[in-house]
């Protein structure tokens, strides 16, 4: 028999085996508590992010594999500014942040798996363009303006 995948999103360490989790194993009778100890272990290093989490199940023989993804960006840019909203329109208010580069680097490593280059410079890009639309500066410029920079070699010291 096949394996049985559930995915969701659960807040970093704080899984329950409340639904959608505990409802949707039950029936294949596995250990929930089990899984829900497993998937908080693993996710414990995102706490106060979502995270999604894939629970593959083997109906037969009850065992079960937890595969974690990572959170989005936009949700690493708000653990890093240490907030708790983006802005709803962004740059027709204040900015809500301002990333350093570093910051942006830091988020690039951790998320460079998921994005669609394994070019570690246009990854810089694509973080930074997400702050075009979360009201973000990066270096205290708008993120257009340092994206042109980036393009242009400015920060190719940085950026390695």
């Amino acid at each position: 028999m096949a394996k049985i995948t559930v995915k969701l999103l659960v807040d970093g360490g704080k899984a329950s085996a409340g639904p959608p989790l505990g409802p949707t194993l039950a029936p294949m009778k596995v250990n929930i508590q089990q899984v829900v100890s497993a998937i908080n272990e693993k996710t414990k290093e995102f706490s106060g992010i979502q995270v999604p989490v894939q629970v593959l199940v083997d109906p037969a023989t009850k065992a079960f594999e937890i595969k974690v993804g990572t959170p989005s960006v936009a949700a690493m840019i708000k653990k890093e500014l240490k907030i708790d909203k983006l802005a709803k329109a962004a740059f027709k208010e204040p900015p809500v942040g301002d990333l350093k580069l570093e910051q942006v680097l830091k988020i690039t490593r951790a998320k460079l798996d998921d994005l669609k280059t394994r070019d570690f410079r246009k990854a810089v890009k694509q973080v930074v363009a997400n702050c075009v639309s979360l009201g973000v500066t990066v270096e205290g410029k708008n993120p257009k303006e340092m994206l042109k920079e980036i393009s242009d070699g400015k920060w190719d010291h940085q950026i390695k």
